[in-house]
């Protein structure tokens, strides 16, 4: 398999951080996003940025907004295409999705989610973690917690989702078990894709950088 690109996946609406781009927020002596980007930005043959309004916000990252061809925030799904058309352009097999609010998320990501898709005849793979005391609906089988925007992703399928898209689907995980797709663990200690929600969200990530964690 070709290098992967990366996508950053930065098209919600952080209703509860009031709205706005979370990436955008200052977060040691920089913003998230580009916490996001320097772990990505080595692992990965190019980056892209998927953003929905106007791109000139992100201007000073140098990097190509993608915009969701699906209207109505319809979740990391539509992030995921916009990805894939854009990696088909540029005449790559694969990507890698993070979350732009995930500022901690592990510097060997790719690697790992290639390895668990070895034999694949498209590499179709989501970070997990083991499940501990918590369930939620992207818990999988065998009682691991998927990440849905943190993945890898075949150019191959890119049709197939967009008809997906297109009758409604929303939820990662259906799309993934429907074609095979398998769980790469992440079991190291700590949360490594900790997110930031919520303004305590940021003050813990704050606490987190200060701290080295």
């Amino acid at each position: 398999m070709k290098p992967p690109l990366g996508v950053i996946l930065a098209g919600g609406r952080a209703t509860r951080m009031g709205g706005g781009d979370k990436g955008l927020l200052p977060l040691g002596s920089s913003t998230i996003l580009d916490h996001v980007m320097t772990r990505l930005k080595p692992q990965v043959a190019k980056l892209a940025l998927n953003a929905n309004g106007g791109p000139e916000r992100f201007a000073e990252y140098g990097l190509p907004v993608l915009g969701d061809s699906i209207e109505g925030f319809a979740g990391p799904l539509v992030g995921v295409l916009a990805g894939l058309d854009w990696a088909a352009e540029q005449g790559a097999d694969a990507i890698v999705t993070v979350a732009a609010d995930t500022p901690f998320f592990p510097t060997d990501l790719v690697a790992r989610l290639i390895v668990a898709a070895e034999g694949m005849t498209y590499p179709l793979v989501l970070a997990a973690t083991p499940r501990g005391a918590q369930e939620t609906k992207s818990m999988s089988g065998s009682g691991l917690i998927r990440h849905p925007t943190f993945g890898l992703w075949p150019v191959a399928l890119r049709d197939d989702l967009r008809v997906a898209l297109t009758d409604g689907l929303r939820k990662v995980v259906i799309w993934t078990d429907k074609h095979g797709g398998r769980e790469a663990l992440f079991d190291e200690a700590g949360d490594p894709f900790f997110n930031v929600n919520t303004p305590e969200d940021l003050e813990q990530a704050r606490d987190r950088l200060g701290a080295g964690v």
